[in-house]
């Protein structure tokens, strides 16, 4: 599966909008990007759906042109009058070419998912890798209007425990008789601010739990 950050040219406030490409092209988060349906064509002519991590403006500002230029489906937890399938904790959805976990993950918005699947992670804002506040392991600001720090750390917890983890046979390899191989586990992590992470993407999470459970603020300025 490809994944393009079709917002990483964005000169105004956006969050990182990933096009996953493959036998579903499938777009996590429409950004607020001007000119990000040209940048979605760069890639593909065609678009599925769209998955929402969740409804903050910055995540959705270019929603309906999205929806409009691609007639695609739209895939949210939260109520949305162009919602075509309404997601919920345990469901299944294709990106690209790999199936993901749906997983709630509330705190930093009350209609935040994440998505996982035996090699990649969309984690929203629940954690990034890096952005500004910490590197190696970051978490989704509590400090606004109907979000909380507990519940952000809850989630983390939920997330932790539903990542695969590494040393196990595919269920694809299973299901076919294959040679069983080993998984590395989660090692692909795209979130909705700073950079993308390759690598031990479990250890990434711990750490922003971590810094999460201090209850500290997040910014000097909380």
């Amino acid at each position: 599966m490809d994944v393009y950050n079709v917002t990483a040219d964005a000169e105004t406030f956006t969050c990182n909008a990933y096009l996953a490409l493959g036998e579903r092209p499938v777009l996590v988060d429409a950004g607020a990007m001007d000119g990000v349906v040209d940048a979605i064509r760069d890639h593909t002519r065609d678009l599925d759906a769209v998955v929402l991590t969740h409804q903050h403006g910055d995540h959705v500002a270019q929603l309906d042109v999205v929806l409009d230029e691609f007639d695609a489906d739209l895939y949210a937890y939260g109520p949305h009058d162009r919602r075509t399938v309404e997601l919920e904790d345990g469901d299944q959805v294709m990106l690209g070419d790999e199936a993901f976990d749906v997983v709630y993950t509330p705190g930093h918005a009350d209609d935040h998912v994440s998505l996982v699947s035996e090699t990649t992670l969309f984690s929203g804002d629940v954690v990034v890798h890096d952005d500004g506040a910490f590197d190696y392991g970051s978490f989704g600001r509590t400090d606004m209007a109907g979000q909380s720090r507990e519940r952000l750390i809850e989630s983390i917890r939920d997330l932790l425990d539903r990542m695969p983890e590494g040393g196990r046979a595919s269920d694809a390899s299973a299901a076919s008789g294959a040679e069983r191989s080993e998984s590395a586990g989660v090692e692909h992590m795209y979130a909705g601010h700073g950079d993308t992470f390759e690598g031990a993407v479990r250890d990434v999470l711990e750490t922003a739990l971590e810094r999460a459970e201090k209850r500290e603020p997040k910014y000097p300025d909380e």
